[in-house]
């Protein structure tokens, strides 16, 4: 979600009062007085909303929202209006103000209203940030994973991996999308002109795997659930890959493989072949922050694949979705994508039922464990990025029976 707050009011106290209730609440509050001075932080790049008093000397805020929505129509214009402006400012929503907000105004309604503000320009950037990277041919950019650090490093270690031609291990939860992100490694390197070829471990033999490495010639060949793959094939993989193969092999695994090769089950040479070059995919529980630009482009497919109008995503819908854990990942978000332009009862508004204290619950325990996957199981690196007091934090793990441990990589 984007973070960063313009606040244009001529007073310069009321100004410094909002700055303080959005930077307490971990926003980032840039303060002008005027609108001279606010139009030059004003542009298509903007990475934030806009909150402005409508009344101010020389140009108000209905000329600050016209030259807005010149620069950029999907700009968020959030306007401050006194008790005599109610008329004006529904006025201006008609005019494309995002809301407006009656003064003086509890901070949990300006921030509620500024927290959906944000999230609708993150989806705004993001997509088309999308857009540009597709018309510019980088597959990674086309993952729809969201736009948090998590997710901007899978890209990364896509680009990466897709530049060094050797064996790959691509790992994840179940329903994290394993095979699409092997085939972006494939559409990203030099072998994108090839086929990539698709094959289920368990299935194999000898022969089955010879067939394969055919099809795939000069491709890649992905081997889903590389823990399946029977035994007397292992070896002759292993041997296939020391003395090199015209085919680029990438393996899927949705397991701890290290456990398997422990277990006496998995040959130990082709795992260390394959965990040599290794990218993780994040579970949804890890990065809540990118449930709602997941959700969003999974429901403008599937009401297109429907043949019907995207329905609108209200704030409380997304917020029932980050409250869940999703342990079917990307593939039961898109289920339930579908479910939801279809107008079917499902997860999202089971969710939605619960009370206002489960629901904070089930979000602050996703974003406990979205801390300790950023900072790779580290419970005081997490606390101090969460900007919560060691003792506060290890309570929350506590009650939310959350282990650092399990968050190491």
């Amino acid at each position: 979600m984007s973070k960063i707050v313009l606040i244009v009011d001529d007073d310069r106290a009321v100004r410094d009062a909002l700055a303080q209730t959005l930077e307490l609440e971990g926003l980032r509050p840039v303060l002008a007085g005027s609108f001279i001075e606010a139009k030059d932080h004003i542009s298509a790049e903007f990475d934030g909303a806009v909150l402005s008093d409508m009344r101010m000397p020389g140009r108000d805020g209905f000329h600050l929202l016209a030259h807005a929505r010149g620069v950029d129509p999907e700009l968020p214009v959030i306007l401050l209006t006194g008790e005599g402006d109610i008329p004006m400012a529904v006025k201006a929503m008609g005019e494309g103000a995002f809301d407006f907000l009656e003064k003086p105004c509890a901070p949990e309604a300006l921030l509620a209203v500024l927290r959906r503000a944000l999230t609708t320009r993150a989806l705004v950037l993001e997509n088309r940030a999308l857009k540009a990277e597709a018309l510019a041919g980088d597959a990674a950019a086309r993952m729809i994973f969201g736009t948090s650090q998590k997710a901007e490093d899978l890209r990364s270690r896509v680009r990466k991996l897709a530049r060094l031609d050797v064996e790959a291990l691509v790992t994840g939860p179940r329903g994290a999308g394993i095979a699409k992100v092997a085939e972006v490694v494939h559409l990203s390197s030099r072998r994108r002109g090839g086929p990539f070829v698709r094959r289920q471990s368990s299935a194999l033999d000898v022969a089955g795997f010879e067939a394969a490495l055919h099809d795939a010639a000069e491709g890649t060949l992905f081997l889903d659930e590389i823990d399946t793959l029977p035994a007397s094939l292992q070896y002759s993989m292993a041997e296939r890959l020391d003395a090199g193969l015209a085919t680029r092999l990438i393996a899927g695994c949705s397991g701890d493989l290290q456990e398997v090769v422990e277990a006496g089950r998995f040959n130990a040479e082709l795992f260390y072949r394959l965990e040599g070059m290794s990218l993780r995919i994040p579970a949804l529980s890890e990065r809540p922050e990118d449930i709602p630009v997941i959700f969003q482009h999974y429901v403008r497919q599937a009401a297109e694949q429907a043949g019907l109008v995207s329905p609108e995503i209200s704030p409380d819908t997304l917020s029932a979705l980050m409250a869940q854990d999703w342990p079917g990942n990307t593939r039961s978000l898109m289920s339930a994508a579908m479910r939801f332009v279809l107008g079917m009862a499902d997860t999202v508004g089971n969710a939605g039922d619960l009370g206002l204290a489960e629901q904070m619950a089930r979000v602050e325990r996703s974003l406990l464990i979205a801390a300790l996957g950023r900072q790779n199981g580290k419970a005081s690196a997490a606390a101090e990025a969460l900007k919560l007091p060691r003792k506060t934090f290890y309570d929350k793990l506590a009650r939310y029976d959350i282990k650092p441990d399990d968050y190491r990589r």
